[in-house]
């Protein structure tokens, strides 16, 4: 859960951040523009009142008026040689009074001619458009006019280069790009410290779950941290789970109660059965039918008292050589398949390891190869193979028998629940109800299938890694 709740987060504090940074960076940038505009301003507004006394002086046709046009034109030089801007003043004709360098001349079309128009009309050209540090070729074309007596006489305009600007821009969105990213980490960090407290809880009560589902009804959920809502729902849970247990541990001893109560009643009426047939004739049906019924009837409470036990039961799990049990099975099942003429093999791995009840897993071997032997007719197979397949050990016992319809698979391994066409068949139809619960307890399971051409194929799976251990990413 958290490698799908982080990522959102991450993105989240990620547009956060971009939404703050992106309008800094730009106002940044407008602030180190408008410092050199306001710059140029004042520069610009020197020179206008400089060339208010040039153009005085050849308006009213007084002397000095080239020696004051050269001593504008040799500021303007030094101006230009030191800061290397260039700087022109412009008749209202668009002829250049002074400017440096000599060849400079204002653009005849786009901004610098709309700059030029509005300094003629009296008013400061607006601000130029803005100048990213990628603009390698940017100029500031900043204009003002000249005015003399309320007229617009001339011009002054002036032409920045932009290297530093830029420099400086780039370094102050390289600071926020870094103050940007430390706060990333900072969010990251506290992302993963509140994914970290909501989800711990979550992930414990998601494995005190599967500690149910799969028979340890022990399984509770300490409700120590997170958020309010989770320990009310750890508490609530750990409610829920102790009501189960009690209503489950009331049904298993009813169910063991019973049945053990009933074995004496039982076997007293057997043994009035046994003395009522040694007053009728030998081989009299009825008896031989009473006596048979009377058996199939022991044998249920037999298997209603082991089912009871097996789901009561915890399993002593530990690491077992799946491959070396599956053999010991199959070598003591070997005789009885022998005496009714089928062929029980063995196939597959001859080490594969698993967690799992020996005990049980044994026990569960015993029913399910004890149902293959029942159902196989003579001259016919029983394979049983190990495998691991991916987290599992597999047990596979194949046979040759009659099998199932796909009704009948959704159904086998019910409590009770024996086919029609197999009523005849000794049998109590538990014993895979408690293959199934000694499995449970361990973490393992049982599976059914068909087994072409004709056949029941069943599947006993064990973990191959410690269900006990608990651990979630």
């Amino acid at each position: 859960m958290r490698t799908r709740l982080l990522p959102l987060l991450v993105i989240l504090m990620a547009g956060v951040l971009i939404a703050l940074g992106l309008p800094l960076g730009v106002s940044l940038a407008a602030g180190q523009q408008q410092r050199v505009v306001v710059d140029r301003i004042d520069d610009s507004a020197r020179f206008a009142a400089l060339a208010q006394f040039v153009i005085d002086a050849e308006g009213s046709g007084a002397t000095g008026a080239d020696e004051r046009r050269d001593t504008l034109q040799l500021e303007l030089a030094r101006y230009q040689e030191l800061y290397g801007i260039r700087v022109g003043i412009f008749y209202r004709d668009d002829n250049a009074m002074v400017r440096a360098p000599g060849w400079w001349q204002l653009p005849e079309s786009g901004e610098g001619k709309r700059a030029f128009d509005e300094a003629l009309a009296g008013r400061r050209s607006h601000d130029p458009g803005q100048v990213w540090p990628w603009q390698t070729n940017g100029k500031l074309l900043v204009v003002s006019p000249v005015v003399l007596d309320g007229d617009v006489v001339a011009v002054v305009a002036t032409e920045s280069p932009t290297d530093q600007m830029r420099a400086r821009i780039l370094r102050g969105w390289l600071i926020i790009a870094a103050g940007l990213a430390a706060a990333m980490l900072v969010a990251f960090g506290a992302a993963l410290r509140l994914t970290s407290w909501v989800l711990k809880p979550v992930q414990t009560l998601d494995a005190a779950a599967h500690g149910i589902a799969t028979g340890r009804m022990n399984s509770r959920v300490a409700a120590a941290g997170g958020p309010p809502e989770l320990r009310r729902l750890a508490r609530s849970f750990n409610e829920m789970a102790d009501n189960v247990e009690e209503v489950l541990e009331q049904q298993r001893a009813f169910v063991a109660d019973a049945s053990h109560q009933l074995r004496n009643p039982l076997a007293a009426l057997l043994l009035r059965i046994e003395l009522l047939a040694l007053e009728l004739p030998e081989g009299n049906e009825e008896i031989a039918s009473v006596r048979t019924e009377g058996k199939r009837l022991a044998q249920v409470l037999d298997d209603l008292l082991d089912l009871a036990l097996a789901e009561h039961a915890s399993a002593e799990i530990s690491l077992t050589d799946i491959a070396e049990l599956t053999a010991e099975r199959v070598a003591a099942w070997r005789p009885l398949a022998q005496e009714k003429g089928v062929r029980l093999t063995e196939a597959g791995r001859s080490a594969v390891t698993g967690w799992a009840d020996p005990i049980a897993l044994s026990s569960a071997l015993d029913a399910v190869i004890d149902n293959a032997l029942k159902f196989t007719p003579a001259g016919e197979e029983v394979e049983v193979s190990v495998s691991a397949e991916g987290r599992s050990a597999l047990v596979v016992v194949a046979d040759r028998g009659p099998g199932l319809t796909a009704e009948e698979l959704l159904r086998v391994g019910d409590r009770f629940w024996r086919s029609g066409r197999h009523q005849n068949v000794k049998g109590s139809g538990l014993g895979l109800s408690i293959s199934r619960a000694l499995l449970a307890a361990g973490g393992g399971s049982i599976s059914y299938e068909t087994n072409p051409p004709h056949g029941l194929r069943v599947t006993v799976a064990v973990p191959r890694t410690d269900p006990q251990d608990t651990r979630t990413d």
